[in-house]
């Protein structure tokens, strides 16, 4: 069996940091050593020096759109899961509203097929729930599908969920995990009219957080909290994005939280009056707030109200974004540099590299019940990633990899730089080389 030995790194795992390393057999961490390794284990080994780079486990996605089957002009599993590769993310959880959307078990399970051939990370996909397919979503195997997805407000695919007797029913029979998209659309649609009566179809971009506001984020979460809390649901909330909906989440381990939220690298990055700026780049559902709210969501993500940091990588063309506010339509390419953006908050001060560990990797292991993912420990598999966090580059068209060709994050300075992403103990990507031939493999779920 080959045995690859990552050494000289500074391992990032589970709150501790210490200079070590890890012997990989196959597709499985089978040691975990720190200071030197004796030289007598190096003797048949393929041996990667670390330099003292920062060896965390991969990233897990629990929320992005990579647009096939049917929108394949904007992205495609093939090359955005080459992104999030490049990215550091080596597992991926991918939503259903693509075209055909995947409501039948029919219809999913030609994507994981799909994810078999072509994606170069590890994969999942949501079951996706309408007012209609009761009966398909509660055939979800939950040690093989990762979720079901409620939207619970009308976005990209428009798979509004708004029958309260079918919600009832989801929450109270789902065999899995439930993940929501929280918007309430009445609130919504009231605001457009407002707008619209006011500016015509020229409405600002800056509106977008008054149209999709606050009001509407929290009356449909705080809705989702009580059908789970009334059905003793597991509930994941996703891409929370503002100060009101925090007091519907409790500090403390993932593990003992039935339910449980995600926060986006945009809410934490962007705020509102970052509108002037990217205009309809940064539009997203639901919308980027204010700064009260950014900062809100900050706190909460340390004091463990918020469990996990996702991206809802959601791709369109730049065409399709240069429309006016109706038209364009809401999302944004991040999964290659969610990693990277989040540790130049390390780098800021605003938060450890432990703690980006715990919400990008740990947690999302932990909340899904993902089978030996997630940390580096023996016998889990080596989805495995060196940083560099002593590298400035700046994001730019030739280095992006998603099929849209551009980033939010373009002209942006990051200071620390993936090195090389392991999956499954295979190097995949070396500091810019993609190494084809790797694929990753189907999540499974410890139930």
């Amino acid at each position: 069996m080959k045995q690859t030995i990552i050494h000289n790194a500074i391992v990032i795992n589970e709150g501790q940091r210490f200079r070590g390393g890890v012997i990989i057999e196959g597709e499985f961490i089978a040691k975990i050593f720190r200071g030197d390794l004796p030289e007598s284990q190096m003797e048949h080994a393929e041996l990667i020096d670390a330099e003292e780079r920062w060896l965390i486990p991969g990233a897990i996605d629990d929320q992005v759109h990579f647009r096939e089957p049917g929108l394949t002009h904007k992205g495609e599993i093939a090359t955005e899961s080459m992104a999030a590769l490049a990215g550091g993310v080596t597992s991926y959880m991918e939503m259903p509203n693509t075209n055909p959307q995947s409501t039948t078990q029919e219809e999913l399970e030609k994507k994981y097929a799909r994810a078999a051939e072509v994606s170069a990370v590890n994969y999942s996909f949501y079951m996706g729930a309408t007012n209609n397919n009761l009966d398909e979503v509660l055939k979800t195997d939950p040690r093989k599908i990762c979720g079901i997805k409620v939207f619970m407000g009308s976005s990209t695919g428009n798979m509004l969920v708004d029958d309260q007797e079918t919600l009832g029913e989801i929450f109270k029979n789902a065999p899995t995990l439930v993940a929501t998209h929280c918007e309430d659309e009445a609130i919504i649609k009231r605001n457009i009219e407002i707008y619209r009566a006011k500016y015509g179809e020229v409405v600002p971009i800056s509106r977008h957080p008054k149209i999709r506001s606050a009001e509407a984020c929290f009356k449909s979460s705080s809705k989702a909290v009580e059908l789970a809390s009334k059905y003793d649901t597991r509930l994941h909330v996703l891409h929370i994005s503002t100060a009101d909906e925090m007091v519907l989440f409790q500090p403390g381990p993932v593990k003992d939280k039935k339910i449980t939220a995600e926060v986006c690298v945009h809410h934490l990055w962007f705020e509102e009056k970052d509108y002037a700026a990217y205009g309809t780049r940064i539009k997203w559902n639901p919308a980027v707030k204010s700064a009260d709210d950014r900062k809100a969501l900050w706190e909460a993500l340390l004091d463990d109200r918020i469990d996990v940091i996702a991206t809802d990588h959601a791709p369109h063309t730049l065409d399709e974004k240069s429309h006016s506010y109706f038209k364009a339509p809401s999302g944004g390419p991040l999964v290659q540099h969610s990693v990277t953006a989040m540790f130049e908050f390390v780098l800021q001060g605003k938060l450890t590299a432990e703690k980006v560990v715990e919400k990008m990797c740990h947690a999302p292991a932990d909340l899904f019940r993902i089978d030996r993912r997630g940390y580096i420990r023996e016998g889990y598999y080596a989805d495995l990633v060196l940083l560099n966090p002593n590298k400035s580059w700046v994001v730019c068209p030739e280095n992006i990899i998603y099929k849209c060709g551009w980033s939010p994050f373009e002209g942006t300075t990051f200071n620390t730089q993936v090195s090389k992403t392991f999956i499954n103990g295979q190097l995949a990507y070396d500091r810019g080389h993609i190494e084809p031939s790797v694929r990753g493999k189907r999540l499974e779920f410890n139930y």
